[in-house]
């Protein structure tokens, strides 16, 4: 990894928003994990997101996954169209929908995988494969849920791996920050004058957190790795359960593809409890090791019902298209130990389901 970092050249870092040696260590170190020539650190995730839309000019138009990121879905859907792009949602894990959603004004194509909530996985090499058969079309990955751990978006094909490494990346839930990690030279000049120009910046002390993250990022995937597989294993067992979604099982549509491109799965996984939504509240009252959060990704496991937090700017009836039901409940798990998640899983859902 980056044992030490150089200065950057004198004058160069004249204003914080131009970069400080900090910021400077942790955009060298990501580079590395993600095996990029360049990477970018912003004040979250969104202001990634910002700056990446900030590429393309009015009349452009953005192709993205149908099922995302509710705050990235609420970006594109009222501020990004409201500056002249045209958005257009498209399930990228149907490749022939992809390819017939692509016009001569397309610059953009955004996806995430696995997907959130729904953990649908979008085989990056071939939608890169595709894209790049049209000139001047980037393709953007959002890897918050793998992190550069389990999963290298650049090596498959993509143009521009982001995170919010308020998640995985950084890992431990003190931390807001978004991160863009490019190999072309073009592309990685825009995007360093849209940072200082943007001014959405993160600070120091949270570049320097962000840097303590990344060295337990192998140990923290793999225990968030193995923890997920034993619930994800309980939950398919459990009466209670109607389906589980978890990219690590057999079970799992995608399995095949999520072993040919990442080397592990994250703590995220998702399940539709029997009854309604009066059942899915009772569980999330009842959790005790668990906690009712909505973010993820750091060492405490937390649970969240999307149809209500996550996703609630979502119009209902694209929530419910997506399969963002009232009973699909997120789980985001931590690195507690495996009996004590498994003991509080079974009895807050024997306190929701309690007729069976």
């Amino acid at each position: 990894a980056v044992k030490h970092c150089e200065l950057l050249a004198p004058g160069s870092q004249h204003k914080l928003r131009c970069g400080n040696p900090t910021r400077t260590c942790l955009e060298k170190a990501v580079a590395v994990l993600d095996g990029a020539k360049y990477s970018l650190a912003y004040a979250s995730g969104l202001a990634a997101t910002l700056n990446i839309t900030h590429l393309l000019k009015a009349g452009d138009t953005i192709i993205c996954m149908d099922d995302v990121y509710g705050g990235t879905n609420r970006y594109f859907q009222q501020i990004a169209v409201k500056m002249g792009l045209k958005v257009i949602f498209v399930d990228c894990t149907k490749l022939k929908c992809l390819e017939a959603a692509i016009t001569p004004e397309t610059k953009l194509v955004w996806i995430e995988t696995p997907t959130n909530p729904t953990l649908k996985v979008i085989d990056i090499q071939g939608c890169a494969d595709l894209v790049h058969k049209h000139k001047d079309i980037l393709l953007a990955v959002d890897n918050s849920f793998m992190s550069a751990c389990f999963q290298r978006p650049l090596s498959l094909g993509a143009d521009i791996c982001m995170y919010s490494a308020t998640k995985y990346m950084n890992g431990h839930s003190d931390v807001v920050m978004g991160l863009v990690s490019v190999n072309r030279d073009d592309l990685y000049e825009r995007l360093k004058f849209l940072q200082g120009s943007l001014g959405a910046i993160p600070s120091p002390f949270d570049c320097y957190l962000c840097n303590r993250g990344l060295k337990t990022l192998q140990l923290r995937m793999n225990q968030h790795f193995h923890n997920a597989l034993a619930v994800g294993r309980f939950l398919e067992s459990n009466p209670r359960v109607e389906k589980v979604v978890y990219p690590g099982l057999p079970s799992h549509p995608q399995h095949e593809l999520v072993k040919r491109q990442c080397t592990g799965c994250p703590g995220m996984l998702s399940f539709y409890i029997k009854g309604n939504l009066k059942h899915a509240t009772i569980f999330l009252k009842s959790i005790k090791v668990f906690t009712l959060a909505e973010s993820l990704g750091g060492y405490e496991s937390l649970a969240e019902l999307p149809a209500v937090m996550t996703h609630a700017s979502v119009p209902k009836e694209d929530r419910e298209a997506l399969g963002i039901s009232d009973t699909l409940i997120r789980l985001s798990i931590g690195l507690e130990d495996e009996e004590d998640l498994l003991e509080d899983l079974d009895q807050a859902l024997k306190a929701a389901v309690s007729w069976l």
